[in-house]
């Protein structure tokens, strides 16, 4: 047995291999997801042995229907029940809300709402913060009057200049005995041992989402948490696409410019936040959160009117939630729809929406990097083009920089600003956040901050753009194949 072994060794392995192949592409097959990704994950599979069956273990794996964590444990906590009731608007509440302000937006609020247990918010304050240098100042500032407790859950946090300024702040607070929380990324984040030994020394409560043996080298692996939230005294909010790091901090000085959008919000909508935040918390620190105090959840007066749904969505949930409210928002659109993201490899419904807005005469645009930090996304995102160009869809490359900005605006009435890329990962496969704004005036300024950006962008040329050559065409060709999984 053991000389058959050694003489027929490759030749087993290559049938073990494909043994397991073909159960993983009847697996494939019985879920019915979308056929050009399960063709995809076929031909990954059955043309490169061994590395197919370790692509789909990394990234095929379907954990929206097997969920990752459970969050009935924080949603059915009595203050959150009761705080999403008093929230949740009647049916003839949101009927008179669609005669006020929302026009045809209603039913984008009573998709989240049902689909996501995303309750409209209006006494909310909001101010759109546009790049890290504004956003890290603000921060900043509400951290250091934190009363009560702080909670940060971040992709990307490196103790960096930037980042090691952030870090001692939590530090500080801790030792003044504020609760202190901070979840970051175990492959996004780059935290030394020195740091994080202060941290825990400090009395800031720390841990890593989903660790990994190599971080360093797992790349973007899938399933991780894309979310950028901060938390001050339940009262003040954050959230958009800037991470913690130097790298989103513009200096006279420095001659790579990074554009970004976050916002800060005080109100209704840091109760979504917050209950956000706790149900990531429980997952990462393998502890079951039994009572929640009311403290994270302060009354406070209703400062302005700015109505606010904070949609969630990744493998723990049952909907693809972000881009169902993308899809509804651009269908429902009249006038305008710009849009601005880092990635564009979206699915086949967000292509299509787009493309019956623009044919019906909505002004669509979209915002994409001249440069991006991935060839790979940056080819994919060449292979969408043409069919944007199609529809008469204007395209920009910002030139400036690079743009890292997740946002869209419509029609003066809805914006949404948050960590979600318009791509594949965003859609089904990370753990982001965005936060949908219904407000004219909000809009209005995230519209202006969208034509400025025009100001240090090129719109391409269609017919320029179809005479590429033909190399650049295939090299675009090729990365769509992998485009699922990137």
């Amino acid at each position: 047995m053991i000389e058959f072994f050694k003489n027929n060794w490759f030749a087993i392995i290559i049938g073990v291999n494909y043994l397991l192949a073909i159960s993983a592409v009847i697996t494939i097959l019985l879920r019915n997801i979308n056929p050009t990704k399960t063709l995809t994950y076929i031909i990954t599979l059955v043309f490169f042995p061994f590395l197919g069956l370790l692509i789909y273990y990394l990234f095929g794996q379907e954990y929206r229907k097997n969920k990752m964590f459970n969050r009935k444990n924080i949603l059915n906590q009595s203050i959150i029940k009761e705080l999403n009731e008093d929230l949740e608007k009647t049916k003839q509440e949101l009927d008179e809300l669609e005669d006020d302000f929302l026009n045809d937006k209603v039913r984008l609020v009573k998709l989240l709402q049902k689909s996501d247990k995303a309750p409209l918010t209006r006494c909310n304050k909001v101010e759109i913060l546009k790049n890290g240098e504004i956003k890290f100042k603000k921060l900043f500032q509400d951290l250091e009057k934190a009363k009560h407790h702080i909670h940060v859950e971040y992709y990307i946090v490196k103790d960096d200049k930037i980042g090691s300024q952030l870090l001692n702040i939590l530090c500080k607070k801790a030792k003044e005995g504020i609760e202190v929380r901070l979840s970051v990324d175990d492959v996004g984040a780059d935290i030394s041992r020195k740091m994080k030994h202060k941290l825990k020394n400090c009395g800031v409560e720390f841990f890593s989402f989903m660790p990994v043996l190599f971080p360093k080298f797992t790349g973007r692996m899938n399933y991780r948490n894309h979310r950028k939230i901060a938390i001050i005294d339940g009262l003040v909010g954050y959230v958009g696409g800037i991470n913690v790091s130097d790298n989103y901090v513009n200096k006279a000085d420095r001659d790579f410019y990074w554009r970004d959008t976050s916002i800060r919000v005080e109100g209704e909508a840091v109760i979504t936040l917050q209950v956000q935040f706790l149900t990531n918390w429980q997952f990462v620190s393998n502890s079951k959160i039994e009572n929640i105090s009311k403290e994270y959840f302060p009354n406070k007066p209703c400062d302005d009117d700015v109505a606010v749904q904070i949609a969630a969505s990744g493998p723990d949930t049952d909907w693809a939630n972000i881009m169902d409210a993308m899809f509804s928002a651009i269908s429902s659109a009249d006038d305008y729809i710009y849009l601005t993201t880092p990635y564009f490899i979206p699915n086949d419904e967000i292509i299509m929406a787009l493309q019956i807005a623009s044919r019906s005469g909505i002004d669509v645009r979209v915002l994409i990097p001249d440069e991006s930090d991935s060839k790979i996304a940056k080819y994919a995102t060449n292979s969408y083009l043409q069919r944007l160009f199609n529809a008469n869809i204007k395209v920009y490359r910002y030139t400036k920089g690079f743009i890292h900005a997740k946002t869209m605006v419509i029609d003066d009435v809805f914006s949404t600003i948050g960590t979600a890329n318009t791509d594949y990962r965003s859609f089904n496969i990370n753990f982001e956040i965005n936060a949908i704004i219904y407000h004219k005036e909000r809009s209005k300024e995230l519209k202006s901050i969208f034509m400025e950006d025009l100001k240090d962008a090129e719109e391409m040329n269609p017919e320029k753009w179809e005479h590429r050559p033909k190399i650049e065409k295939l090299k675009e060709a090729f990365c769509k194949l992998w485009a699922p999984l990137l």
